[in-house]
């Protein structure tokens, strides 16, 4: 079943020679980058010719969706993807295919080279159609890999109508890389009772949780003087940046930890003597924790503060996203049944903390229970990405089976 891969292999490459980059700088536009309408009008335009008359892009939010109907009853489930690719070189994308890989080294004209012995795990694509760059450009299977997955999926249940279904819900939408399109799309308008995200993840990987996620913004205003006469009067805004930094902890940084470990992360620091910003990122898989963290920063300010003849450093905390474990964990059933779906397809269903974010951290808070689902890639965001055919077309049987085994549930 959903054997094609010359078509995914077509679906891919038109994919992927789209440049859909989203750009955070431009984050109030929908989307953010004309690319990623091109490849949405695609879209529309291939789920209409294939029947889903109802395939439209929604000019609001940048989403395009469409509905398979059910051939019996069970619960609206969607499939989710996103149109956008990293912040990465995206222009000129050539993906090269090279079938029966046996883990031989490619080398590139840029001089850069994807071996095993650098990404061991190349070894789970061992004789099949391995598809990289080459080497100039980021690939974009995260997370047009997704697209092309569900797209054969569709496929498959199309030429099929005695399999037994229920709806689906497609949604293909923008600027996930730069964590504003889940913000927009209407979860009720959508209407599926639960859905998966296609993202990120070797075969038969589900992820449930994420970090909960803030970005502090910690302002610091310092007092520029000549240095020849500094002594009493410089207040080096850079210096107490410094200072500040210290007084998080070393072992807590992204560097140091793996796992379900949190961290705090110094994303940019920027500035000079008279004034000096920095941003940082934390991250924790519990609320607890993801309490501690902001509370911690919020301390290591205040101390500094209180060191100083005024009040220096100001403080701005935004929450980004949240874990949608806690959610999941109290109606397990789209776990369940991705689990048995993954393993009609012959692969073993295993759980992995995503660290980072994903369209259903948000789609989740916001009342539709989404967990992710493996799209197959590898080494995201730069030019060793890669994915194989064979794990694109694993990842559209258990989208089927997922569809095949809904009408339980009814």
């Amino acid at each position: 079943m959903t054997r094609d891969l010359t078509a995914i292999q077509r679906d891919l490459t038109r994919y992927v020679t789209i440049n859909t980059r989203s750009d955070a700088a431009l984050a109030d536009r929908v989307p953010s980058t004309p690319g990623q309408t091109v490849l949405a009008k695609q879209l529309v335009q291939e789920l209409q010719a294939l029947g889903l008359t109802d395939a439209t892009l929604n000019p609001a939010d940048g989403f395009v969706t469409a509905t398979l109907p059910g051939t019996a009853p069970g619960p609206v489930i969607g499939w989710i993807a996103h149109l956008d690719t990293a912040d990465f070189a995206a222009e000129h994308v050539r993906p090269q295919y090279h079938p029966d890989y046996q883990g031989e080294p490619i080398h590139w004209a840029n001089g850069l080279s994807l071996t095993v012995a650098e990404f061991p795990a190349l070894q789970r694509f061992f004789g099949q159609t391995l598809v990289t760059t080459d080497g100039t450009t980021l690939l974009g299977a995260d997370d047009k890999a997704g697209i092309a997955g569900a797209m054969a999926a569709l496929r498959e249940l199309l030429a099929h109508p005695e399999i037994p279904h229920g709806p689906i819900r497609l949604a293909f939408g923008p600027d996930e890389e730069i964590g504003v399109g889940a913000d927009r799309l209407a979860v009720t308008a959508f209407g599926a009772a639960f859905a998966y995200t296609l993202d990120n993840g070797e075969l038969g990987q589900i992820e449930d949780e994420t970090f909960n996620a803030a970005e502090a913004t910690v302002t610091i205003r310092g007092r520029a003087v000549h240095p020849g006469d500094a002594k009493g009067l410089l207040v080096n805004a850079i210096t107490l940046g410094e200072r500040l930094d210290a007084a998080l902890p070393a072992a807590e940084r992204p560097e140091n930890v793996a796992g379900h470990d949190g961290f705090f992360m110094l994303d940019q620091f920027r500035g000079g003597v008279a004034s000096t910003t920095l941003t940082y990122i934390l991250r924790d898989f519990t609320t607890a924790g993801f309490a501690r963290r902001k509370a911690q920063l919020r301390r290591a300010v205040a101390a500094l503060n209180a060191t100083l003849d005024e009040p220096r450093l100001s403080l701005t905390l935004h929450d980004q996203y949240q874990n949608p474990k806690p959610v999941l964990d109290l109606d397990p059933t789209p776990l369940r049944l991705a689990e048995a779906a993954i393993r009609r397809a012959g692969l073993t269903p295993h759980y992995a903390p995503f660290r980072g974010g994903t369209d259903g951290s948000k789609l989740t808070a916001a009342g539709l229970a989404t967990p992710n689902l493996f799209n197959g890639g590898l080494n995201f965001h730069g030019p060793y990405e890669c994915v194989s055919l064979e794990a694109i077309a694993k990842l559209a049987e258990v989208l089927v089976n997922i569809a095949r085994l809904s009408p339980t549930l009814a």
